[in-house]
Protein backbone atom coordinates (compact mmCIF):
# COMPACT_ATOMS: atom_id res chain seq x y z
CA UNK A 1 0.00 0.00 0.00
CA UNK A 2 1.35 3.41 -1.05
CA UNK A 3 0.01 6.56 0.61
CA UNK A 4 0.48 9.77 -1.40
CA UNK A 5 -0.33 13.38 -0.63
CA UNK A 6 -1.13 15.65 -3.58
CA UNK A 7 -2.66 19.00 -4.42
CA UNK A 8 -5.25 17.37 -6.73
CA UNK A 9 -6.80 13.99 -7.32
CA UNK A 10 -4.92 13.42 -10.56
CA UNK A 11 -5.64 10.22 -12.48
CA UNK A 12 -7.56 7.93 -10.17
CA UNK A 13 -9.94 5.01 -10.59
CA UNK A 14 -12.04 5.98 -7.56
CA UNK A 15 -12.66 9.39 -6.03
CA UNK A 16 -13.93 9.40 -2.43
CA UNK A 17 -15.74 12.42 -0.99
CA UNK A 18 -16.88 13.00 2.59
CA UNK A 19 -20.56 13.72 3.28
CA UNK A 20 -21.84 14.63 6.76
CA UNK A 21 -25.00 13.12 8.13
CA UNK A 22 -28.13 14.94 6.90
CA UNK A 23 -26.23 17.79 5.23
CA UNK A 24 -26.26 18.97 1.65
CA UNK A 25 -23.01 18.73 -0.27
CA UNK A 26 -20.24 21.04 0.96
CA UNK A 27 -16.58 21.51 0.13
CA UNK A 28 -15.10 19.11 -2.46
CA UNK A 29 -18.35 17.14 -2.72
CA UNK A 30 -20.21 20.29 -3.77
CA UNK A 31 -17.52 21.12 -6.34
CA UNK A 32 -17.59 17.66 -7.87
CA UNK A 33 -21.39 17.58 -7.92
CA UNK A 34 -21.46 20.90 -9.77
CA UNK A 35 -18.97 19.57 -12.33
CA UNK A 36 -21.13 16.46 -12.73
CA UNK A 37 -24.28 18.50 -13.40
CA UNK A 38 -25.92 17.43 -10.15
CA UNK A 39 -25.43 13.71 -10.77
CA UNK A 40 -24.28 13.08 -7.20
CA UNK A 41 -27.28 14.87 -5.73
CA UNK A 42 -29.63 12.85 -7.95
CA UNK A 43 -27.96 9.61 -6.83
CA UNK A 44 -28.28 10.73 -3.23
CA UNK A 45 -31.98 11.55 -3.56
CA UNK A 46 -32.79 8.09 -4.86
CA UNK A 47 -30.94 6.22 -2.13
CA UNK A 48 -31.09 5.71 1.61
CA UNK A 49 -27.61 7.10 2.09
CA UNK A 50 -27.63 10.02 4.56
CA UNK A 51 -23.95 10.45 5.36
CA UNK A 52 -24.04 8.39 8.54
CA UNK A 53 -20.80 6.95 9.84
CA UNK A 54 -19.65 3.68 8.22
CA UNK A 55 -21.93 4.16 5.21
CA UNK A 56 -21.03 4.66 1.56
CA UNK A 57 -22.80 5.28 -1.75
CA UNK A 58 -21.20 4.45 -5.08
CA UNK A 59 -21.86 6.58 -8.14
CA UNK A 60 -20.50 5.11 -11.36
CA UNK A 61 -19.45 7.06 -14.43
CA UNK A 62 -20.59 10.46 -13.18
CA UNK A 63 -20.42 12.95 -16.09
CA UNK A 64 -17.66 15.55 -15.84
CA UNK A 65 -15.64 13.47 -13.36
CA UNK A 66 -12.37 11.92 -14.48
CA UNK A 67 -12.60 9.01 -12.05
CA UNK A 68 -14.88 6.20 -13.20
CA UNK A 69 -16.25 5.70 -9.71
CA UNK A 70 -17.23 8.33 -7.13
CA UNK A 71 -17.62 7.06 -3.58
CA UNK A 72 -19.72 9.19 -1.24
CA UNK A 73 -18.44 8.35 2.23
CA UNK A 74 -20.44 8.98 5.38
CA UNK A 75 -18.58 11.16 7.88
CA UNK A 76 -21.26 11.21 10.56
CA UNK A 77 -22.57 14.31 12.29
CA UNK A 78 -20.55 17.44 11.48
CA UNK A 79 -20.53 18.61 15.09
CA UNK A 80 -19.00 15.29 16.20
CA UNK A 81 -16.42 15.03 13.44
CA UNK A 82 -13.14 14.52 15.30
CA UNK A 83 -9.96 12.60 14.49
CA UNK A 84 -11.55 9.25 15.31
CA UNK A 85 -14.54 10.00 13.08
CA UNK A 86 -12.12 10.92 10.30
CA UNK A 87 -10.26 7.64 10.80
CA UNK A 88 -13.54 5.74 10.55
CA UNK A 89 -14.54 7.54 7.34
CA UNK A 90 -11.17 7.07 5.67
CA UNK A 91 -10.97 3.43 6.70
CA UNK A 92 -14.51 2.80 5.50
CA UNK A 93 -13.76 4.39 2.12
CA UNK A 94 -10.87 1.98 1.66
CA UNK A 95 -12.84 -1.06 2.84
CA UNK A 96 -15.71 -0.23 0.46
CA UNK A 97 -13.55 -0.31 -2.68
CA UNK A 98 -10.48 -2.37 -1.80
CA UNK A 99 -11.54 -5.28 -4.05
CA UNK A 100 -13.38 -3.16 -6.65
CA UNK A 101 -10.77 -3.67 -9.36
CA UNK A 102 -9.55 -0.09 -9.18
CA UNK A 103 -5.88 0.42 -8.37
CA UNK A 104 -5.84 4.10 -7.35
CA UNK A 105 -8.14 5.59 -4.73
CA UNK A 106 -8.14 9.38 -4.31
CA UNK A 107 -9.71 10.96 -1.24
CA UNK A 108 -10.33 14.69 -1.51
CA UNK A 109 -9.70 16.26 1.90
CA UNK A 110 -8.65 19.65 0.57
CA UNK A 111 -11.20 21.30 2.88
CA UNK A 112 -9.43 19.88 5.95
CA UNK A 113 -6.04 20.65 7.47
CA UNK A 114 -2.81 18.79 6.66
CA UNK A 115 -2.77 16.99 10.01
CA UNK A 116 -6.22 15.59 9.23
CA UNK A 117 -5.02 14.49 5.81
CA UNK A 118 -2.16 12.70 7.53
CA UNK A 119 -4.58 11.07 9.97
CA UNK A 120 -6.61 9.74 7.04
CA UNK A 121 -3.48 8.18 5.57
CA UNK A 122 -2.71 6.60 8.92
CA UNK A 123 -6.22 5.15 9.13
CA UNK A 124 -5.95 3.64 5.68
CA UNK A 125 -2.63 2.01 6.55
CA UNK A 126 -4.33 0.36 9.52
CA UNK A 127 -7.37 -0.61 7.44
CA UNK A 128 -5.23 -2.20 4.73
CA UNK A 129 -3.59 -4.72 7.09
CA UNK A 130 -4.01 -8.38 6.13
CA UNK A 131 -2.57 -11.52 7.67
CA UNK A 132 -2.80 -13.93 4.77
CA UNK A 133 0.61 -15.57 4.56
CA UNK A 134 -0.84 -19.04 5.01
CA UNK A 135 -3.68 -18.68 2.48
CA UNK A 136 -2.51 -20.44 -0.68
CA UNK A 137 -5.77 -20.66 -2.67
CA UNK A 138 -7.15 -17.13 -2.62
CA UNK A 139 -9.25 -16.14 -5.60
CA UNK A 140 -7.81 -13.14 -7.45
CA UNK A 141 -11.09 -11.23 -7.25
CA UNK A 142 -10.98 -11.49 -3.44
CA UNK A 143 -7.57 -9.86 -3.19
CA UNK A 144 -7.26 -6.08 -2.67
CA UNK A 145 -6.87 -4.22 -5.95
CA UNK A 146 -6.23 -0.77 -4.47
CA UNK A 147 -2.47 -0.29 -4.36
CA UNK A 148 -2.24 3.50 -4.09
CA UNK A 149 -4.25 5.93 -2.00
CA UNK A 150 -3.82 9.58 -2.95
CA UNK A 151 -4.99 12.08 -0.36
CA UNK A 152 -5.75 15.55 -1.66
CA UNK A 153 -4.68 18.31 0.69
CA UNK A 154 -4.03 22.03 0.53
CA UNK A 155 -0.57 21.69 2.10
CA UNK A 156 1.25 18.68 0.73
CA UNK A 157 4.54 19.15 2.57
CA UNK A 158 2.88 19.71 5.94
CA UNK A 159 0.75 16.60 5.44
CA UNK A 160 3.82 14.52 4.59
CA UNK A 161 5.62 15.80 7.68
CA UNK A 162 2.65 15.04 9.91
CA UNK A 163 2.26 11.59 8.38
CA UNK A 164 5.85 10.41 8.96
CA UNK A 165 5.51 9.66 12.70
CA UNK A 166 2.01 8.27 12.16
CA UNK A 167 3.40 5.90 9.54
CA UNK A 168 5.95 4.67 12.07
CA UNK A 169 3.14 3.92 14.52
CA UNK A 170 1.10 2.14 11.83
CA UNK A 171 4.10 -0.06 10.99
CA UNK A 172 4.47 -0.85 14.68
CA UNK A 173 0.80 -1.84 14.95
CA UNK A 174 1.27 -4.10 11.93
CA UNK A 175 4.31 -5.67 13.63
CA UNK A 176 2.29 -6.35 16.79
CA UNK A 177 -0.62 -7.76 14.78
CA UNK A 178 1.71 -10.14 12.96
CA UNK A 179 3.09 -11.42 16.26
CA UNK A 180 -0.37 -12.03 17.70
CA UNK A 181 -1.66 -13.70 14.54
CA UNK A 182 1.19 -16.19 14.08
CA UNK A 183 0.44 -19.79 15.05
CA UNK A 184 2.32 -21.20 17.99
CA UNK A 185 4.28 -23.71 15.91
CA UNK A 186 5.83 -20.72 14.14
CA UNK A 187 6.01 -18.16 16.96
CA UNK A 188 7.45 -19.76 20.08
CA UNK A 189 9.58 -17.93 22.69
CA UNK A 190 12.90 -18.08 20.85
CA UNK A 191 11.32 -16.99 17.55
CA UNK A 192 9.51 -14.14 19.27
CA UNK A 193 12.84 -13.07 20.76
CA UNK A 194 14.52 -13.30 17.34
CA UNK A 195 11.92 -11.02 15.77
CA UNK A 196 12.38 -8.50 18.55
CA UNK A 197 16.15 -8.65 18.17
CA UNK A 198 15.70 -7.90 14.46
CA UNK A 199 14.35 -4.45 15.40
CA UNK A 200 17.78 -3.21 16.47
CA UNK A 201 18.37 -1.33 13.18
CA UNK A 202 15.64 1.08 14.35
CA UNK A 203 17.98 2.15 17.15
CA UNK A 204 16.70 -0.18 19.86
CA UNK A 205 19.04 -2.08 22.14
CA UNK A 206 17.78 -5.62 22.62
CA UNK A 207 19.04 -8.16 25.13
CA UNK A 208 17.78 -11.74 25.31
CA UNK A 209 18.06 -13.76 28.52
CA UNK A 210 17.75 -17.52 28.35
CA UNK A 211 16.82 -19.97 31.07
CA UNK A 212 20.33 -20.18 32.53
CA UNK A 213 20.49 -16.40 32.98
CA UNK A 214 17.01 -16.25 34.47
CA UNK A 215 17.80 -19.11 36.85
CA UNK A 216 20.82 -17.17 38.18
CA UNK A 217 18.49 -14.21 38.79
CA UNK A 218 16.06 -16.42 40.70
CA UNK A 219 13.16 -15.99 38.23
CA UNK A 220 11.57 -19.30 39.16
CA UNK A 221 7.98 -18.10 38.81
CA UNK A 222 8.54 -17.46 35.11
CA UNK A 223 10.67 -20.56 34.63
CA UNK A 224 8.12 -22.72 36.43
CA UNK A 225 5.46 -21.85 33.85
CA UNK A 226 7.69 -22.93 30.98
CA UNK A 227 9.23 -26.05 32.50
CA UNK A 228 6.73 -28.37 30.85
CA UNK A 229 7.62 -27.19 27.34
CA UNK A 230 10.41 -28.37 25.08
CA UNK A 231 10.72 -24.71 24.00
CA UNK A 232 13.12 -22.68 26.13
CA UNK A 233 11.65 -19.68 27.93
CA UNK A 234 13.12 -16.26 27.16
CA UNK A 235 13.18 -12.78 28.62
CA UNK A 236 13.51 -10.03 26.00
CA UNK A 237 14.67 -6.61 27.17
CA UNK A 238 14.20 -3.73 24.72
CA UNK A 239 15.65 -0.28 25.37
CA UNK A 240 15.05 3.03 23.62
CA UNK A 241 17.28 5.88 24.79
CA UNK A 242 15.72 8.90 23.13
CA UNK A 243 15.52 11.15 26.17
CA UNK A 244 17.96 12.81 28.51
CA UNK A 245 20.98 10.64 29.30
CA UNK A 246 20.70 9.07 32.72
CA UNK A 247 17.04 9.94 33.18
CA UNK A 248 14.89 7.15 34.62
CA UNK A 249 13.04 5.28 31.87
CA UNK A 250 9.38 4.57 31.37
CA UNK A 251 8.87 0.82 31.70
CA UNK A 252 6.45 -1.50 29.94
CA UNK A 253 6.14 -5.21 30.71
CA UNK A 254 4.32 -7.76 28.59
CA UNK A 255 2.95 -11.24 29.20
CA UNK A 256 4.19 -13.42 26.36
CA UNK A 257 2.65 -16.88 26.76
CA UNK A 258 3.14 -18.02 23.18
CA UNK A 259 0.70 -20.85 23.72
CA UNK A 260 -1.36 -21.66 26.80
CA UNK A 261 -2.78 -25.13 27.25
CA UNK A 262 -3.39 -24.38 30.92
CA UNK A 263 -0.61 -26.81 31.84
CA UNK A 264 -1.57 -29.62 34.20
CA UNK A 265 -4.79 -27.66 34.91
CA UNK A 266 -5.54 -28.13 31.24
CA UNK A 267 -8.11 -26.04 29.40
CA UNK A 268 -11.09 -27.55 27.56
CA UNK A 269 -10.30 -28.48 23.96
CA UNK A 270 -13.01 -26.22 22.53
CA UNK A 271 -11.54 -22.83 21.83
CA UNK A 272 -8.00 -23.71 22.89
CA UNK A 273 -6.77 -22.71 19.44
CA UNK A 274 -7.43 -19.12 20.48
CA UNK A 275 -4.54 -19.36 22.90
CA UNK A 276 -2.08 -18.45 20.15
CA UNK A 277 -2.85 -14.86 21.17
CA UNK A 278 -2.06 -15.27 24.86
CA UNK A 279 1.12 -13.32 24.11
CA UNK A 280 -0.85 -10.21 23.10
CA UNK A 281 0.58 -8.18 25.98
CA UNK A 282 4.16 -8.87 24.96
CA UNK A 283 3.26 -8.10 21.34
CA UNK A 284 1.83 -4.75 22.41
CA UNK A 285 4.98 -3.86 24.33
CA UNK A 286 7.17 -4.92 21.39
CA UNK A 287 4.98 -2.85 19.06
CA UNK A 288 5.19 0.14 21.38
CA UNK A 289 8.99 0.00 21.46
CA UNK A 290 8.93 -0.31 17.65
CA UNK A 291 6.78 2.82 17.49
CA UNK A 292 8.91 4.86 19.89
CA UNK A 293 12.06 4.01 17.97
CA UNK A 294 10.41 4.45 14.59
CA UNK A 295 9.25 7.99 15.30
CA UNK A 296 12.36 8.83 17.41
CA UNK A 297 10.42 9.61 20.56
CA UNK A 298 12.17 11.93 23.00
CA UNK A 299 12.00 9.60 25.98
CA UNK A 300 13.93 6.81 27.60
CA UNK A 301 11.88 3.63 27.65
CA UNK A 302 12.35 -0.03 28.39
CA UNK A 303 10.19 -2.96 27.35
CA UNK A 304 10.46 -6.32 29.13
CA UNK A 305 8.80 -9.39 27.61
CA UNK A 306 8.34 -12.64 29.51
CA UNK A 307 8.16 -15.33 26.81
CA UNK A 308 7.07 -18.87 27.67
CA UNK A 309 4.90 -21.79 26.62
CA UNK A 310 2.55 -23.34 29.17
CA UNK A 311 2.42 -27.03 28.31
CA UNK A 312 1.47 -30.27 30.12
CA UNK A 313 4.36 -32.67 30.48
CA UNK A 314 5.97 -35.04 32.97
CA UNK A 315 8.18 -32.12 33.96
CA UNK A 316 5.37 -29.55 34.08
CA UNK A 317 4.60 -27.48 37.15
CA UNK A 318 1.97 -29.08 39.38
CA UNK A 319 -0.90 -27.65 41.42
CA UNK A 320 0.35 -27.53 44.98
CA UNK A 321 3.94 -26.65 44.06
CA UNK A 322 5.51 -23.81 46.06
CA UNK A 323 7.89 -21.63 44.10
CA UNK A 324 10.33 -18.92 45.20
CA UNK A 325 10.08 -15.75 43.11
CA UNK A 326 12.91 -13.39 42.17
CA UNK A 327 11.60 -11.06 44.87
CA UNK A 328 12.08 -13.78 47.49
CA UNK A 329 8.33 -14.08 48.06
CA UNK A 330 6.94 -17.61 47.84
CA UNK A 331 3.91 -18.60 45.78
CA UNK A 332 1.71 -21.66 46.13
CA UNK A 333 0.53 -22.74 42.69
CA UNK A 334 -3.17 -23.50 42.99
CA UNK A 335 -3.97 -23.53 39.29
CA UNK A 336 -1.35 -23.85 36.56
CA UNK A 337 -3.73 -22.05 34.21
CA UNK A 338 -3.22 -18.88 36.28
CA UNK A 339 0.23 -18.67 34.72
CA UNK A 340 0.38 -15.17 33.29
CA UNK A 341 0.62 -13.55 36.71
CA UNK A 342 3.58 -15.81 37.53
CA UNK A 343 5.40 -14.68 34.39
CA UNK A 344 4.65 -11.05 35.13
CA UNK A 345 5.54 -11.32 38.82
CA UNK A 346 9.17 -12.03 38.04
CA UNK A 347 9.26 -9.71 35.03
CA UNK A 348 7.90 -6.77 37.06
CA UNK A 349 10.35 -7.34 39.91
CA UNK A 350 13.27 -7.60 37.46
CA UNK A 351 12.18 -4.39 35.74
CA UNK A 352 11.89 -2.26 38.87
CA UNK A 353 15.08 -3.65 40.40
CA UNK A 354 17.28 -3.23 37.34
CA UNK A 355 15.94 -0.05 35.75
CA UNK A 356 14.48 2.00 38.63
CA UNK A 357 11.78 3.33 36.26
CA UNK A 358 9.46 6.33 36.64
CA UNK A 359 6.57 3.90 36.39
CA UNK A 360 5.68 0.45 35.09
CA UNK A 361 2.74 -0.50 32.88
CA UNK A 362 2.10 -4.17 32.25
CA UNK A 363 -0.18 -5.57 29.57
CA UNK A 364 -1.57 -9.08 29.64
CA UNK A 365 -4.38 -11.23 28.32
CA UNK A 366 -4.69 -12.18 31.95
CA UNK A 367 -8.22 -13.24 32.87
CA UNK A 368 -11.37 -14.48 31.20
CA UNK A 369 -13.16 -12.76 34.07
CA UNK A 370 -12.26 -9.43 32.46
CA UNK A 371 -14.40 -10.36 29.46
CA UNK A 372 -17.30 -11.21 31.76
CA UNK A 373 -16.88 -7.86 33.52
CA UNK A 374 -16.43 -5.52 30.56
CA UNK A 375 -17.43 -7.34 27.39
CA UNK A 376 -15.25 -7.14 24.31
CA UNK A 377 -14.75 -3.39 23.82
CA UNK A 378 -12.92 -2.39 27.01
CA UNK A 379 -9.69 -3.44 28.67
CA UNK A 380 -9.49 -3.33 32.44
CA UNK A 381 -7.19 -0.76 34.06
CA UNK A 382 -5.83 -1.32 37.57
CA UNK A 383 -3.36 1.09 39.13
CA UNK A 384 -1.75 2.27 42.34
CA UNK A 385 -1.24 5.74 40.79
CA UNK A 386 -4.05 8.16 39.94
CA UNK A 387 -1.69 10.24 37.80
CA UNK A 388 -0.61 7.28 35.69
CA UNK A 389 -4.17 5.96 35.40
CA UNK A 390 -5.44 9.39 34.33
CA UNK A 391 -2.76 9.64 31.65
CA UNK A 392 -3.78 6.25 30.26
CA UNK A 393 -7.46 7.19 30.30
CA UNK A 394 -6.77 10.50 28.51
CA UNK A 395 -4.85 8.73 25.75
CA UNK A 396 -7.56 6.09 25.47
CA UNK A 397 -10.20 8.62 24.50
CA UNK A 398 -7.97 9.98 21.72
CA UNK A 399 -7.14 6.72 19.98
CA UNK A 400 -10.32 4.71 20.50
CA UNK A 401 -8.72 1.91 22.54
CA UNK A 402 -11.15 1.82 25.44
CA UNK A 403 -10.17 1.20 29.04
CA UNK A 404 -12.18 1.17 32.25
CA UNK A 405 -10.58 1.70 35.62
CA UNK A 406 -11.31 -1.10 38.06
CA UNK A 407 -11.15 -1.10 41.88
CA UNK A 408 -8.35 -2.65 43.93
CA UNK A 409 -9.87 -2.93 47.43
CA UNK A 410 -7.42 -3.77 50.18
CA UNK A 411 -9.73 -6.37 51.68
CA UNK A 412 -9.51 -8.39 48.45
CA UNK A 413 -5.73 -8.51 48.73
CA UNK A 414 -5.99 -10.77 51.76
CA UNK A 415 -7.79 -13.34 49.62
CA UNK A 416 -4.49 -14.04 47.85
CA UNK A 417 -2.77 -15.12 51.09
CA UNK A 418 -1.83 -18.78 51.36
CA UNK A 419 -1.51 -20.97 54.46
CA UNK A 420 1.43 -22.75 52.88
CA UNK A 421 3.34 -19.83 51.32
CA UNK A 422 3.35 -16.05 51.17
CA UNK A 423 0.59 -16.07 48.59
CA UNK A 424 -1.30 -18.28 46.18
CA UNK A 425 -1.63 -17.70 42.45
CA UNK A 426 -5.41 -18.15 42.26
CA UNK A 427 -8.29 -17.39 44.60
CA UNK A 428 -11.12 -18.71 42.46
CA UNK A 429 -13.67 -17.03 40.23
CA UNK A 430 -15.04 -14.29 42.47
CA UNK A 431 -13.44 -10.99 41.51
CA UNK A 432 -10.88 -12.95 39.51
CA UNK A 433 -9.54 -9.99 37.54
CA UNK A 434 -9.17 -7.91 40.71
CA UNK A 435 -7.37 -10.57 42.71
CA UNK A 436 -5.05 -11.20 39.75
CA UNK A 437 -4.15 -7.50 39.68
CA UNK A 438 -3.59 -7.49 43.45
CA UNK A 439 -1.25 -10.45 43.03
CA UNK A 440 0.79 -8.44 40.51
CA UNK A 441 0.89 -5.42 42.80
CA UNK A 442 2.89 -7.49 45.29
CA UNK A 443 5.78 -7.46 42.80
CA UNK A 444 5.86 -3.72 42.07
CA UNK A 445 7.79 -2.73 45.22
CA UNK A 446 5.86 0.54 45.51
CA UNK A 447 6.77 1.82 42.03
CA UNK A 448 3.91 3.70 40.30
CA UNK A 449 2.26 0.98 38.25
CA UNK A 450 -0.69 0.20 36.04
CA UNK A 451 -1.97 -3.15 34.85
CA UNK A 452 -3.96 -3.45 31.64
CA UNK A 453 -5.93 -6.69 31.35
CA UNK A 454 -6.40 -6.88 27.58
CA UNK A 455 -8.09 -10.28 27.43
CA UNK A 456 -11.24 -8.64 25.96
CA UNK A 457 -9.45 -6.56 23.32
CA UNK A 458 -6.35 -8.35 21.97
CA UNK A 459 -8.33 -10.38 19.41
CA UNK A 460 -11.62 -9.65 17.68
CA UNK A 461 -13.77 -12.12 15.75
CA UNK A 462 -16.26 -9.70 14.20
CA UNK A 463 -14.73 -6.26 14.01
CA UNK A 464 -17.07 -3.29 13.72
CA UNK A 465 -14.26 -0.81 13.03
CA UNK A 466 -12.89 -0.36 9.50
CA UNK A 467 -9.35 0.26 10.79
CA UNK A 468 -9.31 -2.94 12.86
CA UNK A 469 -9.29 -6.32 11.12
CA UNK A 470 -10.84 -9.51 12.34
CA UNK A 471 -8.20 -11.35 14.34
CA UNK A 472 -5.16 -9.67 15.84
CA UNK A 473 -5.78 -6.07 16.90
CA UNK A 474 -2.34 -4.92 18.06
CA UNK A 475 -4.25 -3.36 20.93
CA UNK A 476 -2.22 -1.14 23.23
CA UNK A 477 0.41 0.10 20.80
CA UNK A 478 -1.51 3.25 19.89
CA UNK A 479 -2.78 3.78 23.42
CA UNK A 480 0.60 3.76 25.10
CA UNK A 481 2.38 5.59 22.29
CA UNK A 482 -0.15 8.40 22.62
CA UNK A 483 0.18 8.40 26.40
CA UNK A 484 3.96 8.71 26.11
CA UNK A 485 3.65 11.46 23.49
CA UNK A 486 1.14 13.52 25.43
CA UNK A 487 2.35 13.10 29.01
CA UNK A 488 6.03 12.23 29.04
CA UNK A 489 7.90 13.48 25.98
CA UNK A 490 9.83 16.73 26.17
Amino acid sequence: MTIEFAADAGPADILALLVHDGEVFKGPAATVDAAAGGALARALSSSRFTGGARSTLSVLAAPGVAAGHVLLTGAGAADKFDDLALETAAGQAYQAVKTSGGAVLAIDLSHLGPSQAARAGFAIQLAAYRFDRYLTRQKPEKLPSVKTVRIVTGDVEAARAAYAPMQAVAEAVHFARDLVAEPANVLYPAEFARRVKALEPLGLKVEILGEAEMDKLGMRLLLGVGQGSVRESQLAVMRWDGGTAGEAPLAFVGKGVCFDTGGISIKPAQGMEDMIWDMGGAAAVAGLMHALAGRKAKVNAVGVLGLVENMPDGNAQRPGDIVVSMSGQTVEVINTDAEGRLVLGDALWYTQERFKPKFMVDLATLTGAMIISLGLDYAGLFSNSDELADNILAASSKVGENVWRMPMPAQYDKIMDSKQADMRNSAGRDGGSITAALFLQRFTNGVPWAHLDIAPTAWVKDSQRPTVPDGAVGWGVRLLDRMVQDAYED
